[in-house]
């Protein structure tokens, strides 16, 4: 059981990427996923998620309207699409995995960076 985080990079304010989570070992659709980050010298913080109960996303206020998250069940993947990135975007990205009747997630992914330059 495996999560694999990946597209994270070195962007200039304003641009865009798109962060990938691919699942081995198990259905993505079958979790609610989670996005979370995690700044230098910050604790980590919930970005987004998406739910099993009709696809339902939620976000922090501070990405609200410029990220979006999706799955795509076909290719077990989740995607985060952070769009009018800002400086403070920068922090390492993990997404992760859980039942969705729960409070914890039970897998994670090990992580992408994002750096985003003024």
């Amino acid at each position: 059981v495996q999560l694999q985080a990946s597209g994270g990079g070195l962007v200039q304010a304003g641009g865009s990427l798109r962060l990938s989570c691919a699942a081995s070992g198990f259905t993505l659709r079958d979790y609610a996923i989670g996005w979370f980050r995690q700044a230098p010298g910050k604790e980590r913080e919930g970005v987004s998620c998406i739910s099993t109960v009709d696809e339902r996303s939620y976000y922090a206020d501070s990405v609200k309207g410029r990220f979006t998250i999706s799955r795509d069940s076909a290719k077990n993947t989740v995607y985060l699409q952070m769009d009018n990135l800002k400086v403070e975007d920068t922090a390492i990205y993990y997404c992760a995995a859980r039942f969705e009747l729960q409070t914890e997630y039970n897998y994670w992914g090990q992580g992408t960076l994002v750096t985003v330059s003024s």
